[in-house]
């Protein structure tokens, strides 16, 4: 999936030479966290978060608040320069990018004009559409060794069946690098025939346990 396909077109901005007193509206308006800042040209140059409006207001427990410090201007307190990223960027890249920056929104730009925004919110959702759990279905994990031609078996036996995979993952199996686990959801909610098939074909089934197995 591409950021195009999930992010949000419809953007709040300021320009820098807005106050953090209107920022602080917008924020409680659109119940939004984060304010892309563009110049007259429409390019990203900073961002506001609803903690940077938070930390440069007046204290609710002050007792002569400097109510004057809401006519500063965004310019002082925006964060430049900004991560941005573009809409045909895979979602995968972009999920890194939040890791490694240890941030919860990006602009996304197009010719270094501004087009939309990504935050975190919209990646869990994406996560939730592409592992198929806003689906009714049932998961179920295989561990297979890791080398070419595994993943169409495992698949061969659900679809000898007749039924919908919601969604397929693989992903390492930690304590041996020789193998590696597949999860597939599948949408039935009685997936036992399909495991005694994998376990009848050879397998390991992870999950769902067999009667009797500790967790």
């Amino acid at each position: 999936m591409i950021i195009e396909e999930m992010m949000k077109t419809e953007v709040q901005t300021l320009t820098e030479e807005d106050t953090i007193e209107e920022a602080l509206r917008i924020l409680n308006a659109h119940h939004i966290r984060h304010i892309p800042i563009v110049d007259k040209d429409d390019q990203v140059i900073g961002i506001v978060s609803d903690r940077d409006v938070r930390d440069a207001s007046p204290s609710v427990f002050e007792q002569d608040p400097q109510l004057n410090q809401l006519r500063n201007r965004l310019g002082s307190i925006m964060t430049s320069p900004v991560i941005t990223v573009h809409p045909l960027d895979f979602v995968e890249e972009v999920a890194t990018i939040f890791y490694e920056h240890e941030i919860a929104c990006v602009p996304v730009t197009s010719n270094e004009k501004l087009v939309g925004i990504i935050t975190e919110k919209d990646l869990l959702y994406t996560l939730i559409q592409l592992t198929g759990t806003n689906v009714q279905s049932s998961q179920i994990e295989v561990k297979v060794p890791n080398r070419p031609g595994m993943l169409p078996g495992v698949v061969d036996i659900v679809g000898n069946r007749k039924l919908n995979i919601s969604s397929i993952l693989i992903y390492p199996y930690k304590p041996d690098n020789h193998y590696k686990v597949i999860v597939f959801r599948v949408q039935t909610m009685n997936p036992n025939p399909i495991i005694d098939e994998l376990r009848a074909a050879d397998y390991e089934v992870l999950w769902p346990k067999a009667p009797g197995l500790s967790l």
